[in-house]
């Protein structure tokens, strides 16, 4: 049976930890679904369409990665496509503790679903979307943070 992830987030902005994250699973996943999550109680920063359009572009050329956006539980969504398995990056103590509790609810949600976490390269490990929104709100150069061209 093929090994499907789901990717989930809200990727505003995708970072090259996220692309890191993608990359390496494809060496545990035959196919990586990054799920951009719509949220109508959020405010994003950067575009629904276009971040897809750029996390896209980033994987031009591989097959076994796509990009999609979603509403609703991540956990209905990855039932929706098949996959198994939830794709997570962990970049310290504080993203596990969140992230597992998440991971159990998932699993309570849609028993098929394991969460699999990977720890974030460290050289990636202390970048965040929120602090790259901050640095690009006030005019700071954000281009070694992210994998694409704003």
């Amino acid at each position: 049976m093929k090994k499907i992830a789901l990717f989930p987030g809200s990727f505003d902005p995708f970072t090259k930890g996220h692309e890191d994250i993608v990359l390496r699973g494809l060496n545990i996943f035959d196919e990586i679904i990054i799920a951009i999550g719509y949220n109508s109680q959020k405010k994003r920063y950067f575009d629904l369409d276009f971040m897809l359009e750029k996390i896209s572009g980033c994987f031009t050329g591989y097959d076994n990665i796509r990009v999609d956006k979603y509403s609703g539980l991540t956990a209905t969504y990855a039932n929706s496509q098949k996959a198994q398995f939830l794709l997570r990056g962990l970049r310290n103590t504080t993203d596990f503790e969140y992230e597992n509790s998440i991971a159990m609810v998932n699993k309570d949600l849609y028993n098929g679903l394991e969460t699999v976490f990977l720890i974030t390269s460290p050289r990636f490990a202390f970048i965040s979307s929120t602090i790259i929104r901050e640095v690009h709100i006030y005019g700071g150069d954000v281009s070694q943070y992210i994998p694409y061209e704003l």
